[in-house]
């Protein structure tokens, strides 16, 4: 399941150095306590959490609010988390090293000494969570950051980040209970709600979704003339002596003839449910969204067009809207957070830092 989305404002720049290495080593810390005293499954659990995920940015050394936050958190922990000491690792990253994930999952995937078809249900599970957030919900975020945490187990999560050119927006995967990537999310949050948002997940799209799988086992090629012309016109196109257009596009999507050969493909490959077309190469946010429109305009089965973000924060609001803060969920992050600084092999210093900063979140979080 989906277990949290976030909204963080762009800030430019990078982490200096002497405060990565520095984070490098204090993730690494509180990883091996986390895992030490809890587990592997539970280390998943707390990155997929959104807040805990903050907090424990903070806790290195990171602004709270920063875009900088997920890139640069994620980054510290790729670099301290050893296969073969901690029996868990990172794939992909920001940016290209993003799309190097279904590589590193494989030789990863090798070390943990996992079947090949382990090794392909979790690459699968990578490029999955990222369509989906990518081009099934169309918010105005594109994705840049990408990062796939499994275990030896072949349990996952993903922590993955899209930018606007204002905000960049964090969302949250937990392999636990996935059962379906198409299905109503619940525990995503932001304090930032966008208009016309297309959510292909939501229970509201159901009809919608089935509707364009239709269009496409149906032969998409009579499609074409719901949609904009490419800018290529042929002869054909035209009534003889008027130089008026046989038709009228109902919709403002131009689908080139590449994209019209992905559509034919996957007309040929009957796809039995909406995961299987949309997890086809090629099904990008164009055609999700043209096949979308159609459903509704044509056919009258509407998808959702609101943003999915229910609440601000995934531990209620300080001033009690929506709802109040849930102490005892909020409470054991910190107790969480803060058991594992105490058992992480740390310099006093750096623990001393570490408390303090931790300690200066929860004040500005209350």
């Amino acid at each position: 399941m989906r277990t949290g989305t976030v909204s963080l404002p762009l800030h430019g720049g990078k982490a200096p150095a002497w405060l990565f290495k520095r984070m490098v080593r204090l993730a690494g810390g509180i990883t091996e306590a986390l895992i030490y005293e809890y587990g592997q499954d539970e280390f998943l659990k707390r990155i997929s959490d959104p807040f805990w995920f903050q907090a424990f940015s903070c806790v290195l050394g990171f602004d709270w609010h920063s875009s900088g936050t997920t890139t640069t958190t994620c980054g510290a922990l790729k670099m301290a988390l050893s296969p073969e000491e901690h029996g868990i690792t990172v794939a992909g990253g920001k940016g290209a090293v993003s799309r190097k994930a279904p590589d590193e999952i494989e030789k990863n995937g090798g070390i943990f000494s996992l079947s090949s078809n382990k090794i392909e249900k979790l690459k699968y599970s990578s490029r999955m969570a990222a369509k989906v957030d990518n081009s099934c919900i169309q918010d105005g975020y594109q994705l840049y950051h990408h990062c796939f945490f499994f275990t030896e187990k072949g349990d996952w999560a993903v922590v993955q980040q899209g930018m606007n050119t204002d905000y960049a927006r964090r969302y949250h995967w937990l392999s636990d209970s996935v059962k379906s990537f198409i299905e109503p999310k619940d525990g995503i949050c932001c304090d930032r709600k966008e208009a016309n948002v297309l959510d292909m997940t939501a229970g509201e799209s159901e009809s919608c979704r089935s509707v364009s799988l239709d269009l496409i086992k149906d032969n998409p090629e009579h499609l074409r003339k719901y949609l904009k012309p490419s800018k290529q016109r042929m002869l054909a196109d035209f009534e003889t002596g008027f130089g008026l257009p046989s038709r009228h596009p109902v919709l403002d999507i131009d689908i080139s003839e590449r994209g019209m050969e992905v559509l034919k493909r996957a007309y040929e490959l009957q796809p039995s449910n909406y995961e299987e077309l949309i997890s086809l190469n090629g099904m990008g946010p164009k055609k999700i969204r043209a096949l979308a429109m159609i459903s509704d305009l044509v056919y009258g089965s509407a998808p959702s067009w609101r943003d999915p973000v229910k609440y601000s924060f995934t531990h209620g609001g300080k001033d009690g809207f929506p709802y109040p803060v849930n102490r005892e969920v909020y409470d054991n992050s910190i107790q969480v957070l803060q058991e594992s600084l105490d058992s992480a092999r740390l310099d006093r210093k750096e623990k001393y830092d570490a408390i303090k900063r931790l300690g200066e979140f929860v004040m500005v979080s209350d």
